[in-house]
């Protein structure tokens, strides 16, 4: 058992208190970060004075040797080491001799892995951005193919106002938009660097935090020794917009799921992204929007994990931490398989224009429009909602739309009704004179899609240094 604190003791841990303790076999996904950290520290070292530049270059060599040679599959990480730190240390000195004893010099376990969890949860909020903004994307070309494309809205999953598919799907890009509001902010708030935090209160080293921080891209240093080992609020922050994503997704997909039944039949699944049924030939079944609408319970279980580790915590670091890891790489890895998946089922569905347009006619959805009809020519409102309460009636006994109804028919509830009320009451027009910001109305659509399409091009207002930072990331 390859241990870094062994000389406090007199004899081995037991295995299965070992096992129980070691970290190694989820904490080896952030290989590439404690490498990066380990550059980023040794490099302030030398520039300190507080070890000779032969030192840096001869563990600089040793640390990007390690770091090609797992890359390449001629270093296993294997689970003897207790964690991704021990492993990455006893290779150093197994390669470069004393020089490599030097390496943990003015840090403790406590700081490095504090920050790489950062360096690893700062790369994934860049990654899950990027999903959504594709998803947002492929959103946005549905909207500008649909805008004339009738739909009912609903309330209470009742038939209420017809709109427009464009319209429909706009919703979820604001919903998805925020999203990547709450992603960039997460990024800033947490974009600090603990390294030289020590174990809790810092060290007597003439530590360069700052410099440390700029080599690894961060805005600075943390502020207070004992906070940078204990937080772990970006976790929390990110497990929360994660969570807010999936449920964003998953409602999308129960509305699939219910559009995509033969009651419904306004969407068509591609066969890509459906499965059948190992009994009844006839099924298509919508499982990839299922299975993202089941996965959400998943990520919420993440958050909750979290929350509930982090609420007894007295400062500073705790063992507890360690449980900070398996669930969140988890929910990030579900978080953007769930996104992929379902970018592509709603790039390559079939929209049911005509099965869609038929639903809204049928619904009395234009009765909001009837009843304002009857308002404009000079009804009260509170009036005008009992008379259109009655020719709902009416057209329910006798099983058709307002519009099936004659004129003869319409003046016999009341004697305002005109010819001109069929056109008042079309889909065209109940969704046409709908104009204000955010309406559904084809000009106030537009309005909005252009304001969406220039919002694409900015990604994040100050991202430039931002995915700067990715990219070099993603180089190292």
């Amino acid at each position: 058992m390859a241990q870094l604190w062994g000389g406090r003791f007199t004899k081995e841990t037991d295995q299965l208190v070992y096992q129980f303790n070691a970290s190694i076999s989820f904490d080896q996904k952030f290989f590439g970060q404690d490498i990066e950290g380990s550059i980023a520290h040794v490099v302030m070292l030398a520039k300190q004075g507080i070890l000779t530049k032969e030192e840096k270059d001869l563990i600089l060599k040793g640390l990007t040797g390690i770091r090609q040679d797992v890359e390449e599959g001629r270093l296993a990480i294997t689970e003897e080491y207790e964690d991704i730190h021990s492993f990455v240390e006893a290779k150093l000195i197994e390669r470069i001799g004393d020089a490599g004893k030097k390496l943990h010099t003015g840090r403790s376990r406590n700081d490095q892995v504090a920050l790489d969890m950062r360096l690893y949860t700062r790369l994934e909020v860049l990654y899950v951005d990027e999903l959504v903004k594709e998803l947002l994307c492929t959103l946005l070309r549905i909207m500008e193919e649909n805008m004339e494309t009738y739909m009912p809205g609903f309330t209470h999953l009742q038939k209420a106002q017809p709109v427009t598919l464009a319209h429909h799907i706009g919703a979820y890009f604001e919903m998805f938009k925020r999203d990547r509001s709450r992603l960039k902010s997460i990024y800033h708030r947490m974009n600090y660097c603990p390294l030289g935090a020590g174990a809790l209160a810092g060290t007597t080293y003439p530590l360069d935090r700052n410099y440390t921080a700029a080599l690894l891209g961060f805005e600075g240093p943390t502020l207070n020794s004992m906070d940078s080992v204990s937080d772990r609020d970006y976790v929390i922050e990110f497990l929360s917009a994660l969570s807010t994503i999936m449920m964003h997704l998953s409602r999308f997909c129960e509305e699939i799921i219910i559009w995509n039944s033969d009651e419904y039949r306004f969407v068509e699944i591609d066969d890509a992204y459906s499965t059948g049924s190992s009994i009844m030939p006839q099924k298509k079944n919508p499982d990839i929007a299922e299975l993202v609408r089941g996965k959400t319970g998943r990520v919420y279980g993440a958050l909750l994990s979290i929350l509930t580790t982090m609420k007894g915590i007295p400062l500073a670091y705790n063992k507890d931490m360690q449980e900070d890891k398996e669930l969140t790489f988890d929910a990030i890895d579900t978080v953007k398989g769930c996104l992929a998946l379902f970018e592509g089922m709603v790039r390559t569905m079939k929209f049911r224009k005509d099965v869609m347009e038929r639903s809204a006619m049928r619904g009395f959805t234009n009765a909001t429009d009837a009843a304002d009809y009857l308002v404009v020519r000079g009804v009260p409102f509170r009036d005008a909602h009992g008379i259109i309460g009655r020719l709902v009636l009416t057209c329910i006994d006798k099983q058709c739309s307002i519009e099936d109804l004659s004129i003869e028919e319409l003046k016999e509830i009341s004697p305002v009704f005109e010819a001109d009320l069929y056109d008042a009451i079309s889909l065209k027009t109940c969704v046409g004179r709908r104009l204000t910001v955010g309406a559904p109305g084809k000009d106030a659509m537009q309005k909005v899609i252009e304001a969406q399409k220039e919002y694409l091009t900015r990604d994040w207002q100050d991202e430039e240094g931002i995915y700067m930072t990715k990219d070099k990331e993603s180089e190292r």
